[in-house]
């Protein structure tokens, strides 16, 4: 009875129209753009990151944690550590300069942004808005204390940046979720779920998608066991997201103008990052020469 039940419920959201305030499009990447973007991607060498750090410790009651997957970031990179862009006060020191799009991805936001200007109004898109942030996330499974544990998902939150959002999938197919949340101690409702597959589009913004709702990617297939071109020691990778967002460039700064503390916090990740980026590379000789 109970899987009669799921099965329903599952079939009443699939089902469903996209409705007003998202886009979705299956078969965005064309398959030579899906090509190239896999041939950038074995040239990135992504980072786990720990949530928090020497200068910034845990809250009371909270532990250091890994994230549950590696990342990559473009444009401007939001370390754990340093806390996300969250305006209006989370905002100084969020945001440090990261390399620029390789020009599939300038390609890719061009057509997303144009699609985001057509679906919202002007209250809905900041003045200067532009895709300029792309945090890329691996989804997969990691090894440790002898054992394959999975962690493809990503719980309830919502994007601060400001504007629509876009999302680029690649892999398998990701169970993505709206949900209405009344705290940590109260189920969350689903307002709208849909599958997010390989060489899809998504776009979310507005008031009720984007600032009232959480979302969240409950799970990711295991079905065509996709075992995506990256290199990530002990990690197996099946999907890869790159979620495209505006962060206002008066908000950026620059690695050697971090507040001491706050460079020797993420020191460590440049460095890591310096060994395949010439970018990086050329920050921390900067820094040092």
């Amino acid at each position: 009875m109970h899987q009669k039940m799921k099965s329903s419920f599952q079939k009443k959201f699939d089902e469903k129209k996209v409705p007003q305030g998202l886009f979705y499009q299956k078969d965005f990447l064309r398959f030579s753009e899906k090509q190239e973007v896999l041939s950038y991607l074995r040239t990135l060498h992504p980072i786990w990151e720990q949530r928090y750090s020497k200068h910034r410790p845990p809250p009371p009651g909270k532990e250091q944690r890994m994230l549950l997957r590696p990342v990559y970031w473009l444009g401007n990179w939001q370390f754990a550590c340093l806390n996300y862009y969250h305006p209006p006060q989370g905002i100084e020191n969020r945001s440090v300069y990261a390399e620029n799009y390789p020009p599939v991805l300038k390609n890719i936001v061009e057509k997303a942004e144009k699609k985001a200007k057509e679906l919202y109004s002007k209250k809905d898109i900041p003045e200067g808005w532009e895709l300029n942030t792309c945090l890329i996330n691996y989804y997969g499974k990691k090894f440790e204390n002898g054992k394959w544990v999975d962690g493809a998902r990503v719980g309830e939150h919502k994007d601060f940046e400001p504007g629509p959002v876009a999302s680029l999938s690649l892999g398998e197919r990701a169970m993505f979720q709206f949900v209405s949340s009344q705290g940590r101690n109260s189920p969350a409702r689903v307002i709208f779920q849909q599958w997010l597959e390989d060489g899809s589009l998504q776009i979310f913004g507005g008031r009720k998608w984007k600032e009232e709702l959480f979302h969240r990617v409950q799970r990711v297939d295991k079905k065509l066991g996709e075992n995506l071109p990256v290199e990530i020691e002990n990690f197996k990778v099946r999907r890869i997201n790159f979620t495209f967002r505006y962060v206002p460039k008066k908000d950026w700064v620059k690695f050697h103008k971090l507040p001491k503390e706050l460079k020797e916090d993420v020191t460590p990740y440049v460095e890591e990052l310096a060994k395949y980026s010439t970018f990086f590379a050329a920050l921390l000789r900067s820094e040092h020469g």
